[in-house]
């Protein structure tokens, strides 16, 4: 099964249903025999209440059995920080969809970088989602060789944001003289060496000649990853921040608060997953992310789509 081709899982009739409509048939036909002599009333009517006690007995079972399954079949998630606005939407609709609203499913969100050292040390993740495609890559190429392969979901933007400045009619140019001016403006961009995000902004700022003397002045502030550095530039601990579209999207930031660098200007920010621990829940999930509906997710929350 292709994510193009995904379809929700069927819907099957439950043993709880089967054994209630059972419970049903069963009740009818005794009611329909009126012709039973009065001293056998009391007969008949402990032999309905044994049946009903015995369906009940049984239905609790199962209601037990089944939500044993359903922890079994938990799906852990170590996800990449800019996804934290996104990804619990994706999830509810994939519940919806395939009528499993008991389905559990936990998420770690933190940097890239720092997922994949708590995966190489033997955290219990099943799914990996990056915010870039070397992470994923190094654990194919390690761990996870000849087990698994890296997934393609989605394409982050990168949008400079600031809560205490308009930028209103932006350019391109409008940026490069803002960040190599000497204004003594702060900017914030995520750990270059964690964030891919941070990666990307630290790039175009090298691009532009800013980013060692924005360091020499102390005017560029590291933040341990994406979701860090959108809180310092949305609580005005900075000027500028360096961060996803999805964050500015998911506050719903004026349009003059930001502006969406140009894709040419940055590393293209194609974001991979990989299955760490392979189950068909795992798998089934990561179908989901890449289908049309998770995309139009993606779509509606500042991704790009894929190609």
């Amino acid at each position: 099964m292709t994510p193009a081709d995904y379809e929700p899982l069927a819907a099957k009739p439950s043993k709880l249903l089967l054994l209630s409509l059972s419970a049903v048939a069963i009740i009818a036909m005794s009611g329909c025999n009126n012709s039973e002599a009065p001293s056998d009333s009391a007969a008949t009517k402990t032999k309905q209440e044994s049946t009903q006690t015995a369906l009940q007995e049984s239905n609790q079972d199962l209601a037990t059995q089944d939500t044993q399954a359903t922890k079994g079949n938990e799906i852990r998630i170590a996800a990449a920080a800019n996804l934290s606005d996104v990804l619990p939407k994706i999830i509810d609709s994939y519940k919806a969809d395939n009528q499993i609203p008991n389905q559990n499913i936990d998420i770690t969100f933190a940097s890239s970088g720092k997922l994949v050292a708590q995966i190489e040390a033997g955290a219990p993740y099943d799914i990996f989602l990056s915010a870039d495609q070397d992470f994923p890559a190094k654990l194919a190429g390690g761990m996870l060789k000849d087990k698994s392969q890296p997934f393609t979901y989605t394409q982050g933007q990168l949008t400079l944001y600031s809560t205490k400045h308009a930028l209103t009619d932006f350019t391109p140019e409008s940026l490069k003289k803002l960040v190599t001016e000497d204004s003594g403006n702060k900017f914030t961009i995520a750990n270059p060496e964690l964030a891919p995000y941070g990666a990307s902004a630290k790039m175009y700022l090298t691009d532009q000649q800013a980013y060692d003397n924005l360091i020499a002045k102390k005017q560029l502030i590291q933040a341990e990853n994406i979701g860090q550095a959108f809180q310092y530039a949305h609580t005005g601990i900075v000027d500028y921040g360096f961060v996803a579209l999805s964050q500015v999207k998911a506050v719903d930031a004026p349009t003059d608060k930001y502006y969406v660098l140009d894709q040419s200007a940055y590393p293209a920010i194609l974001q991979d997953g990989i299955v760490v621990k392979n189950s068909k829940v795992a798998t089934d999930f990561t179908n989901y992310l890449r289908s049309k509906k998770g995309q139009d997710h993606f779509a509606q929350s500042g991704y790009l789509p894929l190609k």
